[in-house]
């Protein structure tokens, strides 16, 4: 898939969950805390999404991030201090979903994540070097071989000194 596709499908897929919930433009932009003009080209694949705005715009729809990506693996998404790629994303029969993703965290600066659903969980354990990671206030630091694990229902963050790789898994319970 092109770059133009894989921008277009999620521009796609916004539009469509969006008139699922019955939010208009300007709601799900301002639930979102994104302006209506940029939500507007997203949809439109007019504009490629950062993942700090697809977090946002996925919270407010009440969905994971790969249902806005897209579940296929080695699909990728960029902030400005994480790089995130899909590397599997499992439906359980209970209609709950684990994501698993591999993430690399870039020195120098805090990626703050939106709150998930009530009861999701984020596992993430570190591969290379060193990362705070937690709810916003309570992070928690780990090394290489060691895993930290939270309820992401509130803001969270990832924060590395020198940059750090880790393994996410983020399990979403049953609607």
């Amino acid at each position: 898939m092109t770059i133009e596709q894989r921008r277009q499908a999620v521009g796609s897929r916004i539009a469509a969950l969006r008139t699922d919930r019955g939010f208009s433009l300007s709601e799900l932009a301002r639930r979102a805390a994104i302006g209506k003009g940029s939500l507007s080209e997203i949809e439109a694949g007019q504009r490629n999404p950062t993942l700090d705005t697809l977090y946002a715009v996925a919270g407010p729809l009440g969905v994971p991030l790969t249902a806005l990506l897209g579940e296929d693996a080695g699909t990728e998404g960029s902030g400005e201090f994480l790089h995130a790629q899909i590397l599997h994303v499992e439906h359980h029969p209970d209609g709950a979903t684990t994501e698993v993703v591999w993430l690399r965290v870039l020195p120098g600066g805090v990626r703050t994540s939106p709150a998930h659903g009530p009861g999701v969980t984020e596992n993430v354990h570190v591969v290379t070097g060193e990362l705070e990671a937690g709810r916003a206030g309570g992070e928690l630091h780990a090394g290489p071989g060691e895993t930290l694990q939270w309820t992401s229902d509130v803001e969270h963050t990832y924060r590395s000194t020198h940059g750090a790789t880790a393994l996410l898994t983020i399990h979403s319970p049953p609607p």
